[in-house]
């Protein structure tokens, strides 16, 4: 479990990734930071002298058999102005695993204790540096794959989040004091909060809340991509299709039915959104028990999926069975999924109709390549409606963040209806508190612990 309370215990982690590398950088923060570092480094400069924000070259000794470990360069951050708020010392020595690992026993016996996962992040947020979604930003910047998602952590990390949940807040506050303030005036009769002007507010705050709420849809897109499964019969052309979106021969291609006996998964990035494909293996009567297999995992790669693309080859004949397959896959699937019929081989069509009047169907050839390129389009637009890739408006990325804003208009909307109804202000009061609560669970103002401790044991160690 992670501590909820501010710590003084000095801790040291390896920041870098393992592996090797040019250089592993060692983060240590704690009130013995200095102390720890000084107990190995030897430097025209200790630690414990050094101004904030400088570096110093020297090497890594152990104090006990006087071996020279590494030469290193040591930066020194002094409390409160450091990452976690606190004295900080980062010793980036040669890269590899044994080396860091060598400096960090050291540090280990010399006053630090290893860090947990995420904890360097957490005294961040416990001293104030950060709030809390700034905090999560920090691990969605870590493991941002496209500009979109870099972005939307960066909108976070920059507190435009925090900034817009504040503002909201602070006008349920305002409204939230005239009503409270009314009650010392009960008898008297005063209305200091005229309340249809009440309502209007707490309709425009609804407003608000419910706008960044929904933008979770796209915002999940772009925090976790779309994942596509590639369906159809043996030699339909899923795997070139593949292919001819990697730009590169991924899945093996062969006039054999049946070449493609499990899922294969690629990641394409477009216009800023990443699409994870999964090329399936083809559906047809079969007795084989490993073709079998792959049409099982076929199955669970549709039920996964958020957008099936159902490829047909448009130069062959297909019997009442093919159409009554592909109608029977369709029906199963259309009420939660998104299908996009594609007729592949373009170039090789015989002129059949029958396909050209299927619901959504595009034409495409994966050797000519035409209709790629609207394919992608239609990809992004079915995936994403309302996507603009030049829109600069805040999406919020986090299931947290949407579920507590569900909760904060739910309360709004219960403290509107109280004041339309006639009730007394202080009914419309506890609502608006608990509105007030569900905003600043989103910035760390009113988180329980153990959220605490999910939302950081998720970070790698040394962040």
């Amino acid at each position: 479990m992670h501590p909820t309370h501010h710590t003084r215990e000095t801790i040291a982690a390896v920041a870098t990734a393992v592996g090797i590398g040019g250089i592993a950088v060692i983060r240590i923060s704690g009130e013995h930071a200095l102390s720890a570092a000084d107990a190995l480094f030897r430097g025209t400069t200790r630690a414990k002298d050094a101004a904030s924000h400088t570096v110093h070259y020297g090497t890594v000794v152990d104090p006990v058999s006087r071996e020279t470990i590494d030469t290193v360069l040591v930066t020194v951050f002094r409390d409160p102005h450091s990452f976690t708020g606190e004295d900080v010392v980062e010793i980036s020595c040669h890269g590899g695993y044994f080396v860091a690992q060598r400096i960090l026993v050291l540090l280990y016996n010399n006053g630090a204790r290893p860090a947990q996962p995420g904890e360097f992040t957490l005294r961040a947020f416990l001293n104030g540096k950060l709030d809390l979604a700034q905090a999560e930003a920090v691990a969605d910047i870590i493991s941002s794959t496209t500009e979109k998602s870099h972005k939307a952590s960066v909108d976070l990390l920059t507190g435009k989040l925090s900034s817009a949940v504040r503002a909201l807040r602070q006008e349920i506050l305002d409204i939230c004091s005239l009503l409270e303030l009314e009650l010392d005036f009960s008898q008297e009769g005063i209305e200091l909060a005229d309340r249809r002007s009440v309502v209007t507010k707490l309709n425009a705050i609804q407003q608000s809340i419910t706008s960044l709420s929904d933008s979770y849809q796209e915002g999940r897109v772009i925090r976790e991509g779309i994942k596509v499964a590639l369906v159809g019969r043996p030699n339909a052309g899923k795997s070139s299709l593949l292919n001819a979106l990697l730009k590169e021969e991924r899945a093996i291609v062969s006039d054999i039915p049946g070449t493609t006996r499990d899922t294969i998964e690629e990641r394409v990035v477009l216009e800023g959104i990443e699409f994870i494909f999964h090329d399936t293996a083809g559906l047809r009567e079969s007795s084989d028990s490993i073709e079998i297999e792959g049409m099982k995992r076929t199955s669970k790669a549709i039920a996964g999926a958020d957008v099936v693309l159902f490829l047909i080859d448009g130069s062959a004949e297909h019997s009442a069975a093919d159409h009554l397959r592909y109608k029977e896959i369709a029906d199963t699937y259309a009420g939660s999924k998104r299908p996009l019929w594609v007729l592949n081989k373009y170039d090789i069509r015989h002129g059949s109709e029958t396909f050209r009047t299927m619901e959504n169907a595009l034409w495409i050839s994966c050797k000519t390549p035409h209709g790629l390129a609207e394919l992608k389009q239609e990809l992004v637009r079915i995936s994403i409606p309302t996507h603009d890739p030049a829109s600069s408006s805040l999406t919020i990325t986090n299931i947290r963040h949407k579920d507590a804003l569900e909760r904060a208009r739910v309360s709004i909307s219960t403290a509107a209806e109280a004041i339309e109804g006639g009730l007394g202000g202080d009914f419309a009061a506890v609502d608006l508190r608990a509105a007030m609560n569900y905003l600043g669970e989103i910035i760390g103002l009113t988180t329980p612990d153990d959220i605490l401790n999910n939302i950081f044991s998720n970070f790698c160690i040394g962040k």
